[in-house]
């Protein structure tokens, strides 16, 4: 089966990306930032930044019949690391209200910047959905 584009009508209209490609049962999830629905990056610092970047990522998952558990990797673009840390229980407690107790394998990585200059983190994955709540776009 060939990939396909996995673009959810929750989630803004991309361009030039998808925000998921399934191949198979394994999702590639596109990297989300803390856009909203009005394409606004989020106001309040890092841990709010989190939470819409984790949910606008989990919309994706849903939309082909993932959960979060089916995550097994997850890696965080920051721009701050000392901020994330500094923040770090806090955006702990986003994840497991979201995405449970499980925790995929995941990586932080510093960057000097992202897409949207006022974005702070960005969230990429990767998921491997079981085939029985496997959903295939467009079908």
């Amino acid at each position: 089966m060939r990939p396909v584009a996995v673009n959810p009508d929750a989630l803004p209209t991309p361009s030039g990306f998808s925000h998921g490609t399934l191949s198979g049962n394994t999702l590639y999830l596109a990297g989300q930032t803390a856009l909203d629905a009005e394409m606004r990056i989020v106001p309040g610092g890092i841990v709010e930044q989190f939470r819409q970047a984790l949910s606008n990522v989990l919309v994706t998952l849903r939309d082909v019949g993932g959960e979060p558990e089916d995550l097994v990797s997850v890696t965080i673009y920051l721009t701050d690391i000392p901020d994330y840390q500094a923040h770090g229980k806090e955006i702990g407690k986003v994840w497991r209200e979201l995405a449970g107790p499980t925790y995929p394998a995941m990586a932080g990585i510093g960057c000097t910047a992202l897409w949207q200059p006022e974005a702070m983190v960005e969230i990429v994955g990767v998921a491997v959905i079981p085939q029985s709540r496997l959903r295939h776009p467009g079908r």
